[in-house]
């Protein structure tokens, strides 16, 4: 199985590590991923400039090939350029932090996701909701490797897209897993306001508790309750029922 392996945090984050550490044997893995963090870009693209790829080395050991780009452009450019064969699988991954509710809108990581389901091959993301109680990227990424094998075991369809979200729990404290949708409403994210050193405001985005939102079979309830949540995406945002209604205006005399 030819597995290409990305994500938003950068080649050199520990969550691609970790997980590629943890797949090995389940197919032959080509990373291409972003040469520095590229969180929160959501579905950019890079057209104003040139996109390079060079080789990516740790310990003098290739690890993969770094892109001066966003993820989407590095799922673009492996499967166009880098690659010898089509992946099977596409894995954007491990997320230090989960991707839930309408922040998969933001996330680079399910934008690399999105792109290669854009393109027909199948995807799954992978974010891992870090605290401080529990951070071990590692054990998470056991856990994804179960969740993989069992995805694969049913082969998903060409095109599909599987949004994954790992609790911050120790394996033997996840409770299992739900099959979710997303959660779809407004987080009320706050800004702090501070000063700099001329004397301007200036503003940071602190987030929101997300543990502070619930919703019956949603994703960030799952992560709340201690679930593995499993989300299938789809990339047409076609409002289908407002679409028939506005079809039924009268429109005639306009052009």
């Amino acid at each position: 199985m030819q597995i290409l392996l990305t994500n938003d945090d950068g080649i050199y984050a520990p969550g691609i590590a970790a997980l590629k550490h943890h797949i090995n044997g389940l197919g032959h893995i080509t990373i291409v991923a972003p040469d520095i963090e590229q969180s929160g870009v959501g579905h950019s693209i890079t057209f104003g400039h040139p996109l390079r790829i060079r080789p990516v080395y740790l310990n003098n050991e290739f690890i993969g090939h770094g892109v001066n780009g966003s993820p989407a452009d590095c799922v673009k450019l492996a499967i166009y350029e880098i690659m010898k064969e089509k992946p099977d699988l596409v894995i954007s991954g491990i997320n230090m932090g989960s991707n839930v509710g309408i922040h998969i809108l933001y996330s680079g990581t399910v934008a690399a996701a999105v792109e290669a389901a854009i393109m027909g091959f199948a995807s799954i993301a992978i974010s891992f909701e870090i605290s401080d109680k529990y951070a071990d990227v590692h054990s998470a990424a056991k856990v994804a490797r179960t969740i993989i094998e069992r995805i694969t075991k049913h082969k998903l369809p060409k095109g599909s897209l599987l949004n994954v979200n790992i609790p911050s729990l120790p394996p033997d404290r996840i409770k299992g897993i739900k099959i979710t949708r997303q959660f779809a409403h407004d987080f009320k994210e706050t800004f702090a306001r501070r000063i700099d050193p001329s004397g301007r405001d200036y503003y940071w985005l602190i987030g929101t508790d997300k543990t502070a939102h619930h919703e019956e079979g949603t994703d960030i309830s799952a992560i709340n309750e201690g679930y593995i949540s499993i989300t299938p995406l789809r990339y047409d945002l076609t409002d289908n029922a407002l679409l028939k209604k506005i079809e039924s205006w009268n429109w005639e005399g306009i052009a």
